[in-house]
């Protein structure tokens, strides 16, 4: 089990990891700074490309069936990597709308 909870863990660093960077995207394209709220993007895609990848394996390990224990840490885990995916939406529409919109100082 000491493994499984590696696994999850590493699930909820990636998808942390993954909204860290869209925010920051954020933050970098209000500041008018295009290109790095780009390459901050680019690094919060790979980050939930990671993530979902070790979603998809724990889903391949329950089966379906209910092997995997539901404990708060992989509900929190999943809880992560959702709400990341939702603020790199949100994120890649409002970086274009500070594009389109005159930088106030």
């Amino acid at each position: 089990m000491e493994d499984l909870e590696s696994i999850i863990m590493e699930l909820l660093v990636n998808a942390g990891a993954a909204r860290s960077s869209a925010l920051t995207a954020l933050q970098l394209a209000r500041k008018g700074d295009f290109d790095g709220a780009a390459q901050a993007m680019e690094e919060s895609r790979e980050f939930v490309k990671l993530a979902h990848g070790i979603q998809t394996q724990l889903i391949g390990i329950d089966e379906g069936t209910g092997k995997l224990p539901v404990n708060l840490i992989t509900v929190h885990s999943q809880d992560h990597l959702m709400n990341a995916m939702v603020i790199q939406d949100l994120a890649t529409d409002m970086i274009e709308l500070y594009r389109r919109i005159p930088l106030v100082s």
